[in-house]
């Protein structure tokens, strides 16, 4: 059963001219084209499949600077304001609300870390709050337990992945922007080494820029054109339960499970950090910028299969424009869950909160986290290719920072002052000066 998601009715005609276009219909391209429509320009956004469909939609819908790494905190500051901001533009409801995230622990040194965390974090004018024995076990009251600590992040919040990307989609075309789905980009063309055009399966779009927010398959689209970007195909999988659940937390983790409550009133059901990691060419080529993540996380992530391999992402051949693309093939990346994760993640949340128990399934599904060496999303206008500017490997924290991260980049394609510092997420950071700097979250 795949994840739900809100049906849109968008353009069909290719346009022959664009002031930019944007590749990919995922919460980081809708964010993208949605600022620089709301600026003036003419925009188009392509989409291979349906607006949203892939990782989008498939995620838990947090929007949280809890626990963020230093480098993506002030993104993340900045999209909690960006999300109240769209949603009172395109008047609809995305689901966004600041219900306040809740961690609970027994782990004595996890619980330090986060007090850690919020001692820097608190300088930076984040509001977090550290939880003793009473708080926690106050706060956790529907799980029946007894906690030693946690943390409790009020102006943090959740989203609804099942309309919020739709739903900008729908701002972006209310600004007078072009938005066309089942449309693939099959490459670029160029004079004198720069952009001057996007070649799609209906046509070519003449544009002085392009934007590559392709998530999982940023890395095949950018090597067809030389430039080398490493990601990793991890598989995360997710189920939610039907509601009537009641007084639950809305968004709560603990090291055994996270539940969310969705837009329905039926919760999401994950386990932070477990995954299976699925081989493509990209990442057998890129594995040696992986060693310290895979280092580190070894414990979580489990080997995966061939199912990324076989839909096509991070191919690494190399075709003619005039010819039919992976991506035209596989529309939208639906690869099966874990039958091992799934009853895991049900027998944790089912112990954890007792008012779940007796609650069915209503859908289980995996989407395909596109993650970076070092955790941290590349965002850069400067890569190679003058007019080619690129927002992926946004490595499972691009919902929460979508808003920002389009913003950022209408900032880059517009000349304008960043609303953040954009050196930390340069495509060449990883070089050796930065081997081995993997986030922590």
């Amino acid at each position: 059963m795949p994840a739900p998601l809100l049906e849109i009715e968008t353009h069909s005609e290719v346009p022959a001219h664009a002031d930019c276009v944007v590749i990919g219909g995922g919460i980081v391209g809708v964010c993208t084209a949605y600022w620089l429509a709301r600026a003036g320009q003419d925009v188009v956004l392509l989409e291979k499949g349906r607006i949203g469909a892939e990782q989008s939609s498939r995620n838990w819908g947090w929007c949280r600077q809890q626990n963020r790494d230093a480098r993506e905190l002030p993104l993340s500051t900045q999209s909690l304001s960006l999300w109240e901001d769209m949603g009172a533009d395109i008047g609809a409801d995305l689901g966004f609300r600041r219900c306040g995230l809740l961690y609970l622990s027994n782990d004595p040194a996890e619980i330090e870390g986060w007090a850690e965390w919020g001692r820097f974090a608190r300088g930076e004018g984040v509001d977090t709050r550290m939880l003793d024995t009473r708080e926690a076990t106050a706060r956790g009251a529907a799980t029946g337990q007894n906690w030693q600590g946690g943390v409790w992040s009020p102006s943090d919040g959740i989203a609804d992945p099942s309309r919020a990307a739709p739903l900008i989609a729908t701002g972006i075309m209310a600004h007078g922007g072009r938005v066309i789905q089942g449309c693939a980009a099959r490459g670029l063309e160029t004079e004198g080494g720069a952009v001057s055009g996007v070649i799609t399966e209906r046509g070519t779009i003449r544009t002085p820029v392009a934007v590559m927010a392709g998530g999982a398959w940023a890395g095949s689209f950018l090597h067809r054109h030389g430039i080398g970007f490493a990601q990793a195909a991890v598989r995360s999988t997710i189920l939610s339960l039907a509601p009537g659940a009641e007084d639950l937390p809305a968004a709560l983790h603990t090291g055994p499970v996270s539940v969310t409550r969705r837009g329905d009133g039926g919760h999401t059901l994950a386990v932070s950090g477990l995954a299976n990691l699925d081989i493509t060419p990209g990442a057998i080529a890129g594995a040696r910028h992986f060693l310290p993540m895979f280092a580190s996380r070894w414990r979580a992530l489990r080997p995966g299969g061939l199912q990324a391999w076989r839909a096509g992402v991070e191919t690494r051949s190399h075709r003619a424009f005039d010819r039919e693309t992976p991506m035209e093939r596989c529309r939208i990346l639906d690869p099966r869950p874990s039958k091992r994760l799934i009853h895991l993640t049900l027998e944790r949340a089912r112990a954890l909160l007792p008012a779940l128990r007796d609650l069915p399934v209503q859908g289980q599904w995996a989407g395909y986290i596109d993650s970076t060496p070092d955790g941290v999303p590349v965002i850069d206008a400067d890569i190679g290719t003058p007019g080619l500017v690129m927002a992926a490997g946004l490595s499972g924290h691009g919902f929460g920072i979508g808003p920002g991260v389009g913003h950022l980049v209408a900032d880059m394609v517009l000349g304008r002052t960043p609303i953040t510092e954009t050196r930390q997420y340069r495509l060449g950071r990883f070089g050796r000066g930065q081997w081995g700097k993997v986030a922590d979250f």
